[in-house]
């Protein structure tokens, strides 16, 4: 497989950031297909760009066969550089999954997602943590994090506060 040093691979998992709204069900519901594809076609400035779709679901709803594809999505992907986009709810899970099955070593993952769909919302963080997750993933050393709200963190020092819907440093008492 021949690696390709600038290419960046979004990998879809669902997640709030790839739902809609539903007026049949009053609710925010996972899109069958991601928007993201769309979205970055509208702003052509990232020349290498790819998409995997995995599945699309809320992340508390994820098997282990979704996660078997998802780090088969990883490991075959030609990209060092791979972000995928998946809810909020088991995202620290994820990191710490694929943190200790992946065997390649040479990729910077960044796991993003967000509190409020991106399409049909004025006012949504998921625009925010697609541009800070393209940012840092083109600059971290290879290894798995999370980004969310403007911060970064390695998978073996982020946790999810179900309870209050926060993310918190293992290490540190500030909610994110």
């Amino acid at each position: 497989m021949a690696i390709q040093k600038n290419l960046i691979h979004i990998v879809t998992m669902g997640g709030t950031i790839d739902s809609s709204w539903s007026g049949l069900q009053d609710a925010i519901v996972v899109s069958e297909q991601s928007s993201l594809p769309a979205y970055f076609k509208k702003f052509p400035l990232i020349d290498e760009l790819t998409f995997t779709h995995v599945c699309a679901k809320d992340s508390r709803a994820i098997t282990e066969e979704d996660l078997k594809n998802l780090l088969k999505a990883v490991e075959e992907s030609k990209a060092t550089r791979i972000i995928i986009t998946h809810g909020t709810f088991t995202m620290p899970d994820t990191a710490r999954f694929l943190l200790k099955k992946l065997k390649r070593k040479d990729q910077t993952i960044i796991l993003t997602g967000a509190t409020t769909p991106l399409r049909g919302f004025e006012m949504t963080d998921a625009p925010l943590n697609l541009g800070y997750a393209i940012s840092h993933v083109q600059h971290l050393s290879p290894n798995v994090y999370i980004a969310m709200k403007g911060e970064s963190f390695s998978s073996e020092e982020i946790d999810k506060e179900l309870k209050e819907g926060n993310f918190h440093e293992i290490f540190s008492s500030e909610n994110i």
